[in-house]
Parts: C-alpha cells; sequence; structure tokens
C-alpha cells in the first residue's frame, strides 16, 4: 500500500471561486461568534423582562456548552460524509435556533433555544477550518486563517456595541432576529458555490465516547449552577448530578481505551504539557470568555451605562486583545518561548480581575475603561499559548485531538464559570431591599435610569457589593491557571530548519 504522502488537490481551482467561499464561509463564522458578543449587553434587559436574574448565566453558558459538546462530533461527520452538507447543516440549525431565540417567551425558553442556536454554533466553527484545509494548500492557508482570526476579534470589538444599540433601537428580540437574513445569503452561497468531496475511507467514529464526554461536561456545569437549579449543593438532584457525571467519566475512560479512534486518545495525558495547558485553557475559558457577560452587567448597574453606552467599553478589551494577542505571537515567533506569555498574561489577570473587585459604584469611567483595557492585554497575550504548546508537545497525528481537547476545555471552563458567577451573583443579592422598588433584580438599565438618585445609587451600590465577590471568585480561577503555568516546562519551539524533538 503506497504511504507517501499525496499532493494537494484543491476542492476548488478558480481563484475567484475560491474567495467567493470563503468570504461566506466568513460571513458565517462572524454570526455564529458574533451572538455570544452580541448577546451581552442586551441581558440586564432581557433580565428585566423575564426576571429570574439567577438564570442569567445560562443564557450565555448554555450556548457555549452546547458549542463545545459537539465540536468534536462535527469534525468527524465532516470526515465521513464532506464538509458541504455538515456545513449547510450547522447553519441551518443555527438560524432556526436564532428564530426560536428570538420568539422566546420565558428564561427557560430562551434558554433551551441556545442550546439548540449552539448545537449549530459549534458545528459553524469546526467546519469552517475543515472547509478550508480542502480550498487552500498549507501555506496558503495559513494566510486566510489569519484572517478568519481578524473575524473573531472583529466580532469581539462591534458585538457588544451593535447589541447595545440594537436592545436601544427596536428591542432584545432583533439581536436574534437579525441572524435569519444572514443565515440565509450563507446558506444559499455555500449551497450554489461550495463542491462536495466524499472521502474515499470511512473513518470510525467515536459517537460513544462523544457522547460521554458531552454527558460528563453537562454535569459538571449542572453542579456548579446546582443551588439555582435544585436549591441547594447537597440536594439529591445534586448528588444524582454528581453520580451520572462520575459514571459517565468513567465509561468514557473505558471506551477511549478501546476505540480505534478516540474522540481524545488518553496517551496524550502522559506529557505533562499537554495536561497542564487542559488546566491553563480551562481557567483562561473561564475569565476570558466567562467574564464578557457580566462585564456588561457590572457597567449597566453599577454605572447606569445604556447598553449601548457599556458596548462602547468593550472596544478597550477587544482592543487590548488584538494588542496582547498580535505582540505575543511575534515575540513567541523570534524567541521560540510561549511559557512566559502564558505566565505575564495570567499574572495581569489576577491583578486586573483584584482591581476590579474594589471598584465601586461611583468608579472614574476613565479608570473601568483602563482595567478593561488591561483585562484584553491579559487575555491576548496568552491566548495563543495553549493550542501552539500542545501541538508541539504531541505527535504530528495527534494534533487534530489535542487542538479539540483544548477548544473544549476553553469552552467548557467558560460554561462553568459562567454558571459560579451566576450563583455568586444571585447569593448576594438575594433579600436586598431597597425602598421604592419592588424588585432589584428585574430592573432594566431603562427602568433604573428612571428611578429617583437616591434608590438608583442603593441599586449601584448592592450590585458592586454583589460583584466584589464574583471578581474575587474570577481571579481565583486565574491563580489556578497561574500555577498550572509556572509547572509548564521552559520549551523553545523549533525553528524551520530544525526538527522537533
Amino acid at each position: 500500500m503506497d504511504m507517501s504522502p499525496q499532493p494537494f488537490q484543491p476542492l476548488v481551482t478558480d481563484k475567484r471561486l475560491r474567495l467567493a467561499i470563503f468570504l461566506f464561509l466568513l460571513t458565517a463564522m462572524f454570526m455564529a461568534t458574533l451572538d455570544n458578543q452580541i448577546v451581552s449587553t442586551a441581558l440586564p434587559t432581557i433580565v428585566g423582562e423575564f426576571g429570574e436574574l439567577e438564570r442569567f448565566g445560562w443564557v450565555g453558558s448554555a450556548f457555549l456548552l452546547a458549542t463545545s459538546a459537539v465540536m468534536p462530533v462535527y469534525g468527524k461527520l465532516g470526515d465521513l460524509f464532506g464538509r458541504k452538507y455538515v456545513m449547510i447543516a450547522a447553519v441551518t440549525i443555527f438560524t432556526i435556533g436564532s428564530l426560536l431565540c428570538g420568539l422566546a417567551w420565558s428564561m427557560d425558553s430562551l434558554i433551551a433555544a441556545r442550546v439548540f442556536q449552539g448545537l449549530g454554533g459549534g458545528g459553524i466553527m469546526v467546519s469552517i477550518f475543515s472547509v478550508n484545509a480542502d480550498l487552500f494548500e498549507p501555506r496558503e492557508r495559513a494566510r486566510y486563517q489569519s484572517y478568519s482570526s481578524l473575524v473573531i476579534m472583529a466580532s469581539g470589538t462591534v458585538g457588544p456595541t451593535i447589541g447595545g444599540v440594537m436592545s436601544d433601537l427596536f428591542g432584545w428580540r432583533s439581536i436574534f432576529l437579525v441572524n435569519l437574513p444572514i443565515g440565509i445569503l450563507v446558506l444559499a452561497g455555500l449551497m450554489m458555490l461550495l463542491p462536495n468531496r466524499r472521502p474515499s475511507r470511512q473513518p470510525k467514529i467515536d459517537y460513544m465516547g462523544a457522547v460521554l464526554l458531552a454527558l460528563a461536561s453537562t454535569t459538571v456545569v449542572l453542579l456548579t449552577d446546582g443551588i439555582s437549579l435544585f436549591g441547594s449543593l447537597f440536594s439529591w438532584e445534586s448528588f444524582t448530578v454528581l453520580a451520572i457525571g462520575t459514571a459517565s467519566a468513567v465509561a468514557w475512560v473505558m471506551v477511549e481505551r478501546r476505540a480505534p479512534d478516540p474522540i481524545i486518545p488518553l496517551r496524550l495525558f502522559r506529557d505533562s504539557t499537554f495536561s497542564l495547558f487542559l488546566i491553563v485553557s480551562l481557567m483562561t475559558g473561564g475569565v476570558a470568555i466567562g467574564m464578557v457577560n457580566y462585564f456588561a452587567l457590572f457597567l449597566q448597574t453599577t454605572t447606569g451605562l445604556t447598553p449601548t453606552g457599556a458596548g462602547l467599553f468593550f472596544i478597550a478589551v477587544t482592543g487590548g486583545i488584538v494588542v496582547g494577542s498580535l505582540s505575543a505571537g511575534r515575540l513567541i515567533s523570534i524567541t521560540g518561548r510561549y511559557k512566559p506569555f502564558v505566565v505575564a498574561g495570567l499574572v495581569m489577570n489576577v491583578v486586573t480581575l483584584l482591581i476590579f473587585s474594589q471598584l465601586h459604584a461611583g468608579s472614574s469611567l476613565v479608570l473601568v475603561a483602563l482595567v478593561m483595557l488591561m483585562q484584553g492585554l491579559s487575555v491576548g497575550l496568552g491566548q495563543q499559548a495553549p493550542v501552539i504548546g500542545v501541538q508541539n508537545a504531541v505527535p504530528r497525528a495527534d494534533v487534530g485531538s489535542a487542538t479539540g481537547a483544548v477548544t473544549l476545555t476553553r469552552m467548557g471552563g467558560a460554561a462553568i464559570a459562567i454558571s459560579i458567577y451566576g450563583a455568586v451573583i444571585t447569593a448576594f443579592m438575594h433579600g436586598v431591599t431597597i425602598p421604592g422598588v419592588d424588585n432589584v433584580t428585574t430592573l432594566t438599565p431603562d427602568q433604573l435610569a428612571k428611578l429617583p438618585e437616591a434608590a438608583r445609587l442603593a441599586v449601584a451600590d448592592a450590585y458592586a457589593r454583589a460583584f466584589e465577590p464574583m471578581f474575587l471568585t474570577a481571579a481565583g480561577l486565574a491563580g489556578v491557571g497561574l500555577i498550572a503555568a509556572l509547572m509548564l516546562k521552559p520549551v523553545r519551539l523549533p525553528s524551520a530548519g530544525e526538527r522537533k524533538g
């Protein structure tokens, strides 16, 4: 059997057609990545309509959890059936999910719709990178992947601002319904322009491993939100979830040992670099992605900013991410060292979150913007290293699995942290009463602005006191990631002319 590498054959040979397909892919990516950012500044308004502040975090974590759970499955399905129809299915699910979110009648129905939407979002993210691999040869692919990164950064910059403006002008439902024409446009473009290449080989899909991994991840998130869901962490429901999660994790290990093509090969855990970076990724996901919604809530409840005004502050965060990421990428390329940037990013993250915990209702907005810029810089400095590190540490045949594992832990960390933050905020806001305010937790930004000055300041102070322990919790998560980062080996990445050791 001939094992020599086959020359690359692009799925589309016409350059203009490839560019057109790529633009449709970027549009789909922008839609999927924008969604979790655009909802952040509208969440206080949603809570004001539906109530149930304790479920606030689930609007974000439900989407992230569903997204991370299906990522490995979509990758395998693309290998089996071809990228085109898997990508089309993902965009269709996401678009229908957006419609369901826009039609939601309660917080529970919105959370359920976000789960459905996330099932499509995860497929979009994975399938786009797989289609790019079919369209472009390796060197050219690296250049086009950088454009994908710019789209992700752009969605982070404009998402909260767009969400705030649309929420103010057209109501919060518009932030979901706007995906309908975009999704239909993308579907039409992909159906007409993207060819389907069905692979000749038939890989064996580790369905059981994927299901068990998703089930174990879900139970972890349910446990972190046990107080709001079940009334107590020590209820029989919580113990049932714990038992299901433990059984799923044990079964997953047993299945992965025997699977011919496991979702995550267990042999990867023998390398400390892989295991430590999973911890780093889990914690950084919690303090980077998981904090987005709560920054928006903090700004609108403690400073009285409108959704539009709060959205503008996220430009500082994303600007910091861009500067930190580009600087770290350039310096890692020159020095070959990634550990110093992981450590520096997490040290800065701990400091930033500790400063946030000391901010109060009367804090200067200039100071808040500077601290948010620091948060962005800290995230940007360390965000590339986990993927670079594990790809360098594992055998070439396992690069895809290792990269998927880092993505899973990052998204899973965000979902878990969102639930933890929500539980902390709810616990400290429970029982807060302010004269002239029926229910503090159901106030929309518009209603808050119309309160008498004394009542508005009382609400802002109450939220500021609740946010202090939440930011301290986030600093603790960053601290755990920092300990793992300090334990990393001082590896130097090989240069172009060297072999990987």
